[in-house]
């Protein structure tokens, strides 16, 4: 090889790594989160009822062939033995939930899902009579799945937002 393409190819990695260095490449698109969450309260009193939306999507280029779900209490949602709560419903589309109580809960996905697709499961929680105040319930969630047919696997822990468990304030004395 000659000294001229050396140094033209030289000059061409120096040029394409100033490029990425200082950001002069396309943007990444965003991308939709694996595993996301609404809730319908943010703010509850004891005696309701709360419903928590996860929306699993398969955002690989491959089937999604095997997954594994847990949803789990937040630390601080235990530490707090005065807050009282129990899954009373699982609805979903394409999905099933396994367990009750507030004990831990397994999803369980119809596979395969597709590039793309999406599975919707709605847990709907009661928040007891009896249940203490000032305090949050939250959950977490353990994801894992395989695609490309079990060659690759994802996992990670997702945070569900939290329902604040507030009580009217008692009435002024006379």
């Amino acid at each position: 090889m000659r000294i001229t393409h050396l140094r033209r190819f030289g000059l061409s990695a120096i040029l394409a790594s100033a490029l990425v260095c200082f950001g002069m490449t396309q943007p990444a698109a965003a991308e939709t989160p694996d595993l996301s969450f609404t809730v319908d309260q943010a703010t509850s009193a004891p005696g309701s009822t709360v419903s928590l939306t996860m929306t699993l999507t398969n955002n690989q280029a491959t089937d999604v062939w095997f997954v594994y779900q847990s949803v789990q209490p937040t630390w601080p949602t235990t530490q707090r033995k005065d807050l009282k709560y129990s899954f009373v419903s699982c609805t979903s589309e394409g999905a099933s939930c396994t367990g009750t109580g507030t004990t831990g809960l397994g999803v369980n996905y119809e596979i395969p899902l597709a590039p793309g697709a999406s599975r919707t499961v709605t847990l709907t929680y009661q928040i007891a009579a009896d249940s203490g105040c000032n305090g949050n319930i939250g959950f977490y969630s353990y994801l894992y799945y395989e695609y490309n047919n079990g060659q690759n696997v994802k996992d990670g822990i997702y945070n569900t937002p939290e329902t604040r468990v507030t009580c009217p304030a008692p009435a002024p004395a006379l």
